[in-house]
């Protein structure tokens, strides 16, 4: 797999790419080691830049910085939990197949979860400038567009009138995982920055 290909043409043309991506077999394993773990990559990597390197604004505060150590332990944690999430994410569309009358196959609903990260993944980019990293929150909307493209393909099998229903159940799915990953995370960092980390 061309990763390079595989992204751009997910980005800029993502119905005729998904027609592409159901008729492949891909391993589970293969699909994350040359796409997921390659492409998660960019928002951590950007993250310890803008963290430990660049930093931000604070109002009342000043420009603050993360010491190297910290700014690297947060990117390693965040690239960790993402890579968990999103598979996370692929069994629980699978689960949920059966409820909107769709055929469950975990290398299908890992595609689905998967490759409709691109668009955060590539705009993680934007955390090199930490207040532009609202654009990567915009970028991950675009995610959700290819999301339903990928479920009206139809990747899992989904009739046309539950698409919507099942996309629905999985936004939620993906909110409760960002939260929680957030949360903990969140958690974590504020542990470390208490003790010294």
């Amino acid at each position: 797999m061309d990763l390079i290909a595989r992204a751009q043409a997910i980005l800029l043309k993502p119905k005729e790419e998904w027609v592409k991506i159901k008729g492949e077999s891909t391993p589970i394993a293969q699909l994350f080691t040359s796409y997921a773990v390659l492409l998660a990559a960019v928002p951590a990597v950007a993250q310890f830049i803008g963290n430990g390197l660049v930093g931000k604004k604070i109002p009342f505060v000043g420009w603050v910085r993360f010491p190297i150590g910290s700014a690297l332990f947060q990117a390693i944690l965040y690239y960790v939990f993402t890579l968990v999430s999103v598979y996370v994410f692929g069994i629980v569309i699978n689960a949920l197949a059966p409820s909107f009358g769709s055929k469950q196959s975990m290398e299908n609903a890992m595609k689905l979860a998967v490759y409709c990260m691109t668009p955060m993944w590539i705009g993680g980019v934007f955390y090199i400038i930490p207040f532009l990293g609202f654009l990567a929150i915009l970028a991950s909307l675009y995610g959700l567009y290819i999301l339903y493209l990928g479920f009206d393909s139809p990747l899992m099998d989904t009739p046309k009138d539950k698409v919507v229903g099942y996309l629905l159940v999985c936004i939620v799915v993906v909110v409760v995982l960002s939260l929680v990953v957030a949360l903990v995370l969140g958690a974590i960092f504020t542990v470390g920055t208490i003790s010294g980390i």
